[in-house]
């Protein structure tokens, strides 16, 4: 896409803030304890689950007009303008009212979906939670055994995993992908990852780097260098492009679609290594609620320095509506390493989870990688 049609575009978007996703922080409880987890979550965690009753209440003052028009709207591609609530943690298996939850979000005549690491998801689960509604999962796997086993503390955790992923994987019922973060432990294994999530019958494999919050921040092993950055978007954009002559060649094999995550921006491997230009749509089309009933974006965002009102206190609706700034008008990000750089009217500073406490400038910066790589 041109540059100045998408930046009128990613205005209009701002502008029209359309909530589409819903992120539900339902529980900061977890089975592991993976040394890249952002949210330093453990099994016993400080925080109680919210009650879904109270996620309820929230969730409710959605205007009903509201959601039957995101129903009925169409995009230019013809499929349905979304608004799905994706129940995340910690662990959303640990909850024992997960089918509960799916199905009052059901009633309710919404999507649903839920982003695990699949070690309680067997295939007793994969029915109960179909049957309660679920339309996509994600599931995470962070390199092979060993080294999937050593991020995520748990000797069992990358054999659970690969069966959480065999059984979602055959499911024609289910939007579902793999994420995996890529780190120094696991990027020359890509292509073998490759290899077994293709065999598995995955359709959809998203790439992410780690940022340095939570337990991330204290380990050099999890972030790229310059190098291993354009490594990685060499490999995506190798298998984008093998797959886009799959289809041309009108071939009956269909190949794993391969991309990176919605975050940074990526110079001239955008739209190479994703299908649309870098976008960061939390606060525009992306709210959460989290854990203490905090409003915010992506759950990743500094929750204390960006967090725009609480359900307990607050209408989740009108926060979503009348506030949001920081989100919506970034040019306050103009600061540090950002505010001299030729493309922050691409980039609007990096994703907002890059940025946090003091925000003087952004944790990682892909752009910078990839030109001194």
């Amino acid at each position: 896409m041109n540059p100045l049609l998408f930046r009128a575009f990613r205005a209009l978007e701002t502008k029209v803030h359309e909530l589409n996703y819903l992120f539900w922080e339902c529980t900061t409880r977890c089975n592991l304890a993976c040394r890249h987890c952002g949210s330093d979550c453990f099994k016993n965690s400080k925080e109680k689950d919210m009650p879904l009753e109270d996620f309820l209440k929230a969730l409710d003052t959605i205007p009903k007009d509201y959601l039957k028009k995101l129903r009925s709207a169409k995009y230019k591609d013809g499929k349905q303008s979304p608004f799905v609530v994706i129940l995340t943690g910690g662990e959303p298996l640990l909850r024992p009212d997960i089918e509960d939850i799916g199905k009052a979000i059901t009633e309710r005549g919404l999507a649903w979906s839920m982003v695990s690491n699949g070690f309680f998801y067997n295939a007793d689960m994969h029915r109960r939670l179909i049957g309660a509604g679920m339309k996509a999962l994600t599931i995470s796997l962070d390199g092979l055994e060993n080294e999937h086993n050593w991020m995520r503390g748990n000797p069992n955790s990358y054999r659970n995993a690969i069966d959480a992923i065999a059984i979602a994987a055959k499911e024609k019922r289910l939007d579902f992908d793999v994420v995996s973060c890529i780190n120094k432990q696991n990027i020359k294994q890509l292509e073998q990852m490759h290899t077994i999530l293709s065999g598995l019958g995955v359709k959809q494999w998203r790439l992410f780097t780690i940022i340095p919050i939570g337990r991330a921040a204290a380990e050099p092993l999890f972030h790229l260098e310059s190098a291993e950055t354009k490594q990685l978007m060499e490999f995506i954009k190798e298998k984008r492009e093998a797959a886009e002559r799959l289809k041309n060649n009108s071939l009956q094999a269909q190949s794993m679609e391969v991309t990176f995550s919605c975050e940074g921006y990526l110079a001239a491997y955008e739209q190479k290594v994703r299908p649309a230009p870098h976008f960061c749509r939390a606060g525009i089309n992306i709210g959460a609620i989290l854990i203490d009933g905090t409003v915010c974006a992506c759950p990743n965002v500094d929750r204390e320095v960006f967090g725009q009102g609480n359900i307990y206190r607050d209408n989740f609706y009108k926060v979503w509506e009348s506030k949001f700034e920081p989100f919506r008008n970034r040019n306050w990000a103009r600061r540090g390493e950002c505010s001299h750089c030729k493309q922050f009217k691409n980039c609007l500073g990096e994703g907002m989870h890059n940025w946090h406490d003091s925000c003087q400038a952004p944790l990682n910066c892909h752009y910078n990688k990839l030109i001194d790589g």
